[in-house]
């Protein structure tokens, strides 16, 4: 089963709501895709291809994660949920790891809302 985003969707997606595209400014991860305001560069999204391990999961193919900002009280219920962890390679109290794959393939709404909770807190 296809699960509701890829990265191809996520883009799609935020090029249309938020007029972004992605940035790639790390050379040793080409793949590594920045989601940033196209006013003041801040990110509110970081997309991922990372191997399982990294983040305490089994498996041996990589899968793509997403890294979104959220407020410190919220932090916690939302880990909470089977597809979102601690946030890989950024600050566990205001970000966390929204693994894709682990994502409803029936609910568009649900990332939508966490992208765009995400997008106002970084404004």
């Amino acid at each position: 089963m296809r699960h509701v985003k890829t990265r191809d969707d996520i883009f799609k997606y935020v090029r249309e709501k938020y007029d972004t595209l992605p940035d790639y400014p790390f050379k040793q991860f080409p793949n590594y895709a920045v989601l940033r305001h196209a006013t003041n560069r801040k990110w509110y999204g970081l997309v991922m291809n990372v191997h399982p391990e990294k983040l305490e999961l089994d498996g041996n193919e990589e899968i793509e994660i997403l890294n979104l900002k959220c407020s410190p009280e919220l932090n916690g219920s939302l880990r909470k949920r089977r597809d979102i962890l601690p946030a890989h390679h950024m600050n566990k109290e205001h970000w966390y790891t929204l693994v894709l794959e682990r994502t409803d393939p029936n609910d568009n709404e649900d990332i939508h809302r966490l992208i765009e909770m995400s997008f106002n807190l970084t404004k």
